[in-house]
């Protein structure tokens, strides 16, 4: 094995159906081409989940994995990435989840977890110094999430365990279900907590005692200590505390990006109502953070009067806060905690439920939905409707697809109105008037989300009305950059919110494992990974070509309606132009397709011989 350190060298594969666990190695390739995380989900996923199996049958897979700087002494290094084919668009999925849980896989002796097959009684996985079991939990099945992780630490007698945990909507296969750890950390996007549920495996459970490998632990500790006296000095690290992203409220809707009613608007008028203010004003008791964090950005919530006096949540997060709060219309703070805390003892992806719930009840006032009892506005209604979703009653059966599915069986209007991209809902950014930001949702290789490329503020800074060839250079950047951290699995944020030079994570990495490699060799690991996701897209879906890659419609045929940018929409002819130039930047072909030439040079030739033996038409280039 090249590397010295940061690898427990171990992976558990766990089969349900055949009650067993095996053992494997890590591999050179897996950690030279594909480094950790969402390298190796995306790469197992390849080898091992052909075209054809659905999300729900027992060849899925999902792949819990961390990566060489997970548990290390740095900031931000408490992440876990999960990976599996997704219920939301039958293709790729991921998710990352902060907290302690990838911290005590690896001290457990494990870098990660691949769960296979179907088990026939619910159940749950336990790890522990070494030892993966998989235990019996028919007690635990129907309990929320986080009453799930309270009955694991209570039974196990150890309040210290790290857990996994999916609710009722995971069980009843959701297809927008997440994951909860450690209470408030939430795996949503994707769909994983449904997949979860279908293997009927309510929680991972993890815990360890073993000492993560360093290969220079001084030169580690020297990077460390640099960042965090870089981190506690930066002026932006106090307000972060503060507020944590819930201070991006204010700003979005200063800016003409608050999803508003179905994202039919970009201003809400009560965004002070529901913003970081009122959060720290109201109704915040304090601060939670991720392991080893210089700059912990989770707030805990707790309402202190009226109908939901005691609802305690660890958040609301911004995304939180958008969809189900001004998405949705709510009208307070406490109502948006409320929903949170539903969400996520429910086990729901807070993201994608707001953009159903949005859409569904814009498709009610259109006459074009029947079975909807709930408004904008109306708390009550809308967290009735949230729990018919999880437990698929009424109209919440159908719901529980998601936007894009609910769209297609009601057809016309409809479809126009479906704030989604390939099946993923739309996370809480408008982007009529950021045509970069615009790009980055359509090309994000899991459907519509942020965390890939957060692009908005380079429309802020370069012109947000403008189509320029350079969003397109600095969509594909970010979406490098952003990847990493993934495949690293740590935090992105200090780099993000505090400006920490990236050059930390590359001392850091050859610190920990012993491979001297520069940060654009890193970047050129998520190409190869981003190239790799593209290919699982297209094997599952050989006719897939560039219109799979545009926002909604109302984003092109809607001008916003109030605000500074009052009557701006998607110009169609400038966004395709921004998506020729992503492409040719890519090496990609017209239709998004990565050409022989591109792939080979990634090292990605087995993907060139696989995808032509299926009849997928892939150009020289």
């Amino acid at each position: 094995m090249i590397a010295r350190g940061g690898y427990m060298n171990k992976i558990a594969r766990v089969n349900l159906t055949k009650r067993e666990v095996k053992v494997q190695e890590l591999t050179e390739e897996l950690v030279l081409n594909y480094v950790g995380g969402r390298g190796w989900g995306a790469k197992m996923l390849w080898d091992e989940v052909p075209r054809g199996v659905e999300p729900f049958f027992p060849d899925n897979k999902v792949v819990i994995a961390t990566g060489p700087l997970t548990g290390t002494y740095f900031t931000g290094t408490g992440k876990t990435t999960l990976c599996s084919k997704s219920p939301m668009t039958g293709a790729y999925g991921d998710s990352n989840v902060g907290g302690r849980f990838g911290v005590e896989l690896k001290q457990a002796g494990f870098d990660a977890l691949i769960i296979e097959g179907k088990s026939d009684k619910p159940v749950y996985v336990k790890v522990f110094d070494g030892e993966v079991s998989i235990e019996k939990a028919d007690h635990l099945w129907g309990l929320g999430s986080i009453e799930a992780e309270e009955a694991l630490k209570r039974e196990l007698n150890d309040r210290s365990i790290s857990c996994l945990t999916i609710g009722p909507a995971g069980e009843n296969l959701v297809c927008f279900a997440s994951i909860t750890s450690d209470f408030g950390r939430q795996a949503g996007r994707t769909g994983i907590g449904a997949v979860l549920g279908s293997k009927k495996v309510k929680a991972v459970v993890a815990s360890g005692s073993m000492d993560i490998p360093i290969y220079d632990v001084e030169s580690m500790i020297e990077v460390a200590r640099e960042a965090y006296e870089y981190c506690f000095k930066n002026e932006g690290q106090k307000a972060w505390i503060r507020q944590g992203t819930m201070q991006l409220i204010l700003w979005s809707n200063e800016n003409s990006a608050l999803p508003t009613r179905n994202m039919s608007e970009a201003v809400y008028e009560k965004a002070e109502m529901i913003s970081g203010d009122a959060m720290e004003s109201r109704v915040k008791i304090g601060n939670h953070g991720c392991f080893c964090c210089a700059m912990p950005c989770g707030q805990i919530s707790r309402v202190k009067e009226g109908k939901f006096a005691g609802t305690v949540v660890e958040g609301p997060e911004y995304e939180t806060a958008a969809m189900i709060g001004s998405n949705c219309a709510l009208n307070s703070i406490e109502e948006v905690v409320k929903l949170n805390r539903l969400c996520d003892e429910l086990g729901l992806d807070t993201i994608s439920t707001g953009g159903v719930v949005a859409f569904a009840i814009e498709c009610k006032r259109k006459g074009l939905l029947k079975g909807i009892e709930a408004d904008f506005g109306d708390v009550d209604g809308i967290a009735k409707l949230v729990e018919d979703i999880a437990y698929r009653r009424g109209i919440g059966d159908l719901l529980a697809h998601g936007t894009k599915r609910v769209a297609e069986k009601l057809g016309g209007e409809a479809v126009k109105v479906a704030m989604h991209v390939k099946g993923l809902e739309i996370s809480a950014y408008e982007s009529r008037a950021a045509p970069a930001m615009a790009l980055a949702y359509g090309t994000c290789d899991i459907g519509a989300h942020h965390n890939r490329a957060w692009a908005i503020t380079y429309d802020i800074k370069v012109g947000r009305t403008l189509y320029t060839p350079d969003k397109a250079k600095w969509v594909i950047y970010l979406q490098h950059v952003r990847s990493l951290f993934d495949i690293l699995t740590c935090c992105r944020l200090p780099w993000v919110e505090l400006s920490l030079p990236l050059t930390y994570y590359e001392r850091l990495y050859r610190a920990v494992t012993g491979i001297d490699r520069k940060f654009d060799d890193l970047l050129m690991v998520a190409e190869r990974v981003y190239n790799l996701t593209r290919c699982i897209w297209l094997r599952e879906y050989p006719h897939m070509d560039r219109s799979w890659d545009y926002p909604p419609p109302r984003w092109f045929e809607e001008g916003l309606p109030s605000g500074p940018f009052k009557g701006v929409k998607l110009d169609r002819e400038g966004y395709g132009r921004l998506l020729d130039e992503y492409y040719r930047l890519r090496g990609w072909d017209r239709n998004g397709r990565p050409t022989k030439s591109k792939l080979r040079s990634l090292d990605l030739g087995f993907v060139v011989e696989e995808l032509e033996k299926l009849g997928v038409d892939l150009s020289e280039g």
